[in-house]
């Protein structure tokens, strides 16, 4: 469905997500993925549990529907909610390396996180990949804004940045998105995953799911990595679109 006359831009609620996550790569010194810590795997884990049992929870609390959450400097969070339904503030809580960060009103709590299991050099792999996704597929999405993009938005459940593309009535709608990994993956990828069936060219190639991945390593081995990332992702949507 299209937007209403009137309404905010798709792009509007992503805004600060992606402002902050081109800030994130901004700061980085060469490229903005390098090889994964040991313990990777363990801390998107324990990130998963965080960002299901902790984050969603409150923000939905709050706000009365929202689950979405976004990458925030650091790591990631809920996007600011202006009166909350349960503190009757304004609030924010985020993950900013290995703690948790609440904003209430005027005031700022921090804590350790509880879970024992995340490490501080994997916790900050695990930002830089959401912020990589999140510059990556607002790259796309500037460039189709004619496609009826949904905003990006962090799912708690699957725990990867994403966004929709295309029109559903002509079956080439997709999902892009970056993932830091499943019981499929032991590393972060990325991938399309068309709403129809896709063709059957090789470019289909995702294990564990219909569509396409483009994985850690590729991305890793590439002398532009946002640049590897964009080639994916319009190969495949040009691939759709036939």
């Amino acid at each position: 469905m299209g937007e209403h006359r009137g309404d905010p831009p798709a792009t509007a609620e992503h805004a600060a997500a992606v402002a902050d996550a081109r800030a994130a790569l901004a700061g980085s010194s060469g490229q903005p993925l390098g090889p994964l810590p040991a313990g990777f795997a363990t801390t998107r884990a324990a990130m998963h549990r965080v960002a299901e049992e902790v984050l969603k929870p409150r923000r939905e609390a709050e706000t009365g529907n929202e689950i979405a959450l976004r990458f925030t400097s650091g790591g990631f969070g809920t996007p600011p909610w202006e009166t909350g339904l349960v503190s009757g503030r304004s609030g924010q809580l985020r993950v900013e390396g290995l703690e948790l960060v609440a904003t209430d009103g005027d005031e700022l709590h921090r804590e350790r996180l509880a879970d024992p299991s995340p490490d501080a050099d994997s916790a900050a792999a695990l930002a830089a990949w959401f912020a990589f996704g999140t510059v990556a597929l607002a790259d796309l999405v500037d460039l189709h804004g004619d496609l009826e993009p949904a905003p990006i938005r962090l799912w708690p459940e699957h725990f990867d940045v994403a966004t929709d593309l295309g029109p559903e009535d002509v079956g080439t709608r997709a999902t892009f998105g970056a993932s830091p990994g499943d019981e499929h993956h032991p590393e972060p990828y990325l991938y399309v995953g068309p709403w129809a069936a896709p063709a059957t060219d090789a470019g289909w190639n995702a294990t564990g799911f219909n569509g396409a991945e483009l994985t850690y390593a590729e991305l890793l081995g590439a002398d532009d990595q946002l640049g590897a990332a964009a080639a994916f992702f319009a190969d495949r949507l040009a691939a759709l679109r036939g």
